[in-house]
């Protein structure tokens, strides 16, 4: 019995080499500089191949969101630690240790962006511009004590911690245990 004939299999695709498909070919390192929130570390700059218009409503539909401004084109992501920026032809991303580090992550990005357009389809884009709380509003939310019972010197040291994704909620400890502060607790769970 003769079997039939198998398809040549395809060779090894890199996974970093673009496909057709693909939104971006590729974010290009344009510079780096001294990261003020955090010394010691640098601010990666790059450069989209195209720009990021039409994918960053997309992109806006991430859980980890902080700022979308669809008339700026601007949107700001968290990630831990520091922040991801795109612009229409900018992506910045803070708390980075060094530019080969950088080169990585600008790489990481550029595929996400491409696994995220390539399932847009799947996506409601985001039309509606969404805000990253001032630090007074979240400083609002925490008992104000100063008591550093969770490290840092102050509430208002806190806030800027949540706001960078340095600290979380349930890291203070008078938020989470005192009954007394369980609305403002499920508030700012809700935006961090």
């Amino acid at each position: 019995m003769e079997l039939p004939e198998q398809p040549a299999r395809p060779s090894f695709i890199d996974p970093r080499r673009p496909r057709p498909e693909d939104f971006l070919e590729s974010l290009a390192l344009t510079r780096t500089f001294p990261c003020l929130a955090e010394p010691g570390k640098i601010i990666v700059v790059g450069r989209p191949s195209r720009p990021l218009d039409e994918v960053l409503p997309y992109l806006a539909t991430l859980p980890n969101v902080i700022a979308y401004n669809p008339e700026q084109q601007a949107l700001t992501l968290r990630r831990q630690p520091g922040l991801v920026t795109f612009g229409s032809q900018r992506v910045s991303i803070t708390q980075v240790n060094d530019a080969a580090e950088g080169l990585e992550f600008l790489a990481a990005l550029a595929e996400a962006i491409n696994a995220t357009w390539e399932h847009r389809h799947e996506l409601v884009p985001a039309v509606a511009p969404k805000q990253v709380p001032r630090p007074l509003d979240v400083w609002a939310l925490l008992p104000q004590s100063n008591c550093r019972a969770c490290g840092e010197a102050t509430c208002m040291a806190f806030a800027f911690g949540l706001i960078h994704a340095r600290r979380r909620p349930d890291e203070c400890p008078p938020l989470r245990t005192e009954p007394a502060y369980a609305d403002r607790r499920l508030a700012l769970r809700a935006v961090f």
